[in-house]
Order: structure tokens, then C-alpha cells, then sequence
């Protein structure tokens, strides 16, 4: 189980790892080890978690949310297989952090009718400075 915040945890279970060859440097270990990850999450089987945070998770995912419903985690940071494992599984856990926070909701508020007064003063004031600087017509 890994734990998301104190009373979310994600079973292992629902994560689904391939091991695919990895692009970039790392030299002839390249060519013949599959070091990179790409991991997959299906948000409909994370029934662990509340729906409020599976419909945020929706939200955040952006372009690795698949028309299916899946996450896809590609990575290949780390020249190792268990490094670039636990890097997915890092970045899945953050995302789910984000999600589970609740949003702050702005309180729309109104500006006081003494604010606007003030507002519309200063810039009177600040026209009529300008209007000093001019030269004066004949």
C-alpha cells in the first residue's frame, strides 16, 4: 500500500508496469537493456479513493489521461530499471496529492463606495498634474 496523505492509501495492484528501451544517453547500455518505465493507471478501478478525488485527477492528468481512462507515466530519468520504477510511482503519488487537496473557494467581494470615491480622486488629481504640465493656450 502506498500511502497518498494520512487517510488515502493506493493499492499496488492497480499499477501496471512495462519495460521498454530507454532513448538518450547511457552509451551501449542503451541499445541492450530496457531501463525505461511506463507505467499505467486506470482511475476507474481506484475505487480506494473518494470520487471527488478521481474527478480532480481527471483534471490534473491533462495529456497523459487516455481516452480509456488511463494515466500513462513514461519514465527514463535514471539508468536503472527499479530507479526509473520508483520515479513513476513518485510522480503518481504527487499527482494524487494535488488532487486530494481541497480547492480554495474565492469569496467575491466588493469594492466600498468610500474605495471608488478615493479611486476617482486620485485620478482627478493625477489629470489635473498633467494638465498644469501643458503649455497654456493663447
Amino acid at each position: 500500500m502506498l500511502e497518498i496523505s494520512n487517510d488515502l492509501y493506493l493499492d499496488e495492484r492497480h499499477l501496471q508496469f512495462q519495460f521498454v528501451r530507454a532513448s538518450g544517453p547511457g552509451g551501449q547500455n542503451v541499445n541492450k537493456v530496457s531501463t525505461a518505465v511506463q507505467m499505467r493507471v486506470r482511475i476507474d478501478d481506484l475505487t480506494e479513493l473518494p470520487q471527488r478525488v478521481r474527478d480532480r485527477l481527471r483534471e490534473l492528468a491533462g495529456s497523459k489521461l487516455t481516452n480509456d481512462g488511463e494515466i500513462i507515466f513514461d519514465a527514463q530519468r535514471f539508468r536503472t530499471q527499479e530507479r526509473n520504477k520508483q520515479d513513476a510511482i513518485e510522480r503518481l503519488l504527487a499527482l494524487l496529492r494535488k488532487a486530494a487537496e481541497r480547492k480554495k473557494f474565492r469569496v467575491k467581494t466588493r469594492p466600498s463606495l468610500s474605495a471608488k470615491r478615493k479611486r476617482v480622486d486620485t485620478k482627478k488629481k493625477r489629470g489635473d498634474v498633467k494638465k498644469m504640465r501643458q503649455r497654456p493656450m493663447d
